[in-house]
């Protein structure tokens, strides 16, 4: 959809809506960067406070996220959305990694149904990757890609509402993830790539009950690990481990 020239009634009111419709539609994605602040001017034929405000009020609410030096980014697609990530950023990494389990069980099981071809080739894939970003020793890279296979899982359960709110707890996830790579317990507990395979293969055979058998066995691994560093107070609205190079 795209950004038209503005009425001079409410003109916050009407560019906060436009906005709204261009991350609700999916044309500026979650993560993405929106369009600097003179294109917005020109596009919407407002003047710069007017586009400022508008900015600001989503900020508030969460949709948008400003970083200074960088530009503003795309939180979250729905106010529900944002509520959603103003509810983690609250939470501890162990109530957030019980609510992705609740979530990630299902889909497995319905992913094991409704899996189409491409989404196996898409998970096959993704594992691939976190085999070779886990070898590089990139801690980054390798919870990006971890990230994005559990993703994919959600996204093979054919099921839009569950995928959206897996969605929602990717910010949790990461943090989670930084936490377990942290967490004093051995390598397979670190990067569970078994596991992981696991969880694949029976995906791909179609078996419901053992897709969901494998993603229990290793989320509970990395809910321990967790269990044991929630100690050092650990956050999911945080990075408690953010260097670029894991543990050999």
């Amino acid at each position: 959809m795209p950004l038209r020239s503005t009425a001079r009634t409410s003109l916050v009111g009407l560019v906060i809506e436009q906005l709204e419709a261009l991350i609700a539609g999916g044309e500026w994605p979650v993560g993405t960067k929106i369009p600097p602040e003179p294109a917005l001017v020109e596009q919407l034929d407002v003047g710069r406070n007017t586009v400022r405000e508008a900015v600001r009020a989503l900020v508030h609410t969460g949709l948008l996220e400003a970083r200074q030096g960088d530009g503003t980014y795309v939180r979250a697609r729905s106010d529900f959305g944002a509520a959603v990530q103003r509810r983690l950023r609250r939470a501890e990494n162990l109530e957030a990694y019980e609510v992705r389990a609740a979530l990630e069980r299902d889909a497995a099981r319905h992913a094991a149904v409704r899996r189409t071809p491409a989404d196996l080739a898409a998970l096959r894939e993704s594992l691939a990757e976190r085999v070779r970003t886990w070898e590089s020793g990139d801690t980054d890279a390798f919870v990006a890609a971890d990230v994005r296979f559990h993703q994919l899982i959600a996204q093979a359960a054919h099921n839009g509402v569950l995928s959206d709110l897996y969605a929602h707890l990717s910010d949790a996830l990461r943090a989670t993830l930084y936490a377990v790579l942290a967490a004093h317990v051995p390598d397979g507990v670190h990067h569970q790539l078994d596991g992981h395979t696991a969880v694949v293969d029976a995906i791909e055979a179609g078996d419901a009950d053992a897709a969901e058998r494998a993603v229990l066995a290793h989320l509970t691994e990395a809910r321990d690990a967790l269990r044991d560093a929630s100690g050092d107070g650990a956050r999911a609205g945080g990075r408690p481990h953010t260097t670029g190079e894991h543990r050999a």
